[in-house]
């Protein structure tokens, strides 16, 4: 729950220092600037909430490889 917390405001700050950017780059603003920015706000949103559940999550409680099926060998 605090991952969704801390990436939905790292989300918001980041949409926002990317505006700022933008707007001191002269960039004009349309379509494009705004897909860029929600985009990249998002993918730092991402990093941000992996970054807290890594910190903060149980290692017991994450998935382990050893549960992933594993496929037979085609080897005749």
């Amino acid at each position: 729950m605090l991952s969704i917390i801390v990436s939905t405001l790292a989300f918001f700050v980041a949409a926002w220092y990317l505006n700022r950017y933008l707007n001191e780059q002269e960039i004009a603003e349309g379509m494009t600037r705004r897909i860029l920015v929600i985009v990249l706000a998002s993918v730092v949103s991402f990093v941000v909430g992996v970054g807290v559940d890594s910190l903060v999550g149980d290692p017991e409680s994450a998935p382990s490889m050893a549960l992933l099926p594993t496929v037979p060998s085609q080897s005749e």
